[in-house]
């Protein structure tokens, strides 16, 4: 009985494939941060309609403007803050071999890639909220002129400090050779 290494009628054997990179999972951020993002959203829908259902309620019905105004608002606060809490849930990010991505969005998802030698500098923002619960928003300004800069908001101080250090010293390393 012969080896099938040792018989010439076989093609020869075909080198094995190297084992595919692990790409490293996309991170959420933070829980704590959401009941801001859903501030704002709920803000954002909110204003609009207290004016709109204000001024219906006083063009169209015999109830005072201030009853519709506050219709609205409410309504508008509650459904712009489940709207938020959803959006904030479907923001992630993660950091490998290829670079920094951040990716936003259901049904229409955004991903956007940042190779580490397009990073031009790297900054923390951070507003008093912020602050007040441990968060920061990292902007990392890219080199180009389309989408110069790549914000990540709401995301723990110690991830974000942890990757504007590693970007950081990948951006030196490779400026060293």
């Amino acid at each position: 009985m012969t080896d099938a290494a040792d018989d010439p009628t076989l093609p020869p054997p075909l080198p094995a494939a190297p084992a595919p990179a692990i790409a490293a999972p996309w991170q959420p951020l933070p829980r704590r941060g959401a009941l801001l993002y859903a501030a704002g959203t709920g803000l954002g829908l909110a204003i609009p309609a207290t004016v709109l259902l204000g001024v219906l309620a006083r063009v169209l019905t015999a109830q005072p403007w201030y009853l519709g105004a506050l219709c609205g608002g409410l309504a508008g606060l509650l459904l712009g803050g489940a709207i938020g809490l959803r959006r904030h849930r479907r923001i992630g990010w993660k950091l490998d071999d290829d670079g920094f991505a951040t990716r936003r969005g259901g049904l229409w998802r955004s991903e956007t890639l940042v190779p580490v030698s397009r990073v031009q500098h790297l900054d923390l923002e951070r507003g008093p909220l912020e602050r007040q619960l441990g968060l920061a928003t990292l902007v990392v300004h890219t080199a180009g002129t389309r989408m110069a800069a790549v914000r990540l908001p709401l995301l723990a101080l110690e991830d974000a400090e942890a990757l504007r250090a590693h970007l950081a010293r990948q951006v030196e390393t490779d400026d060293a050779l």
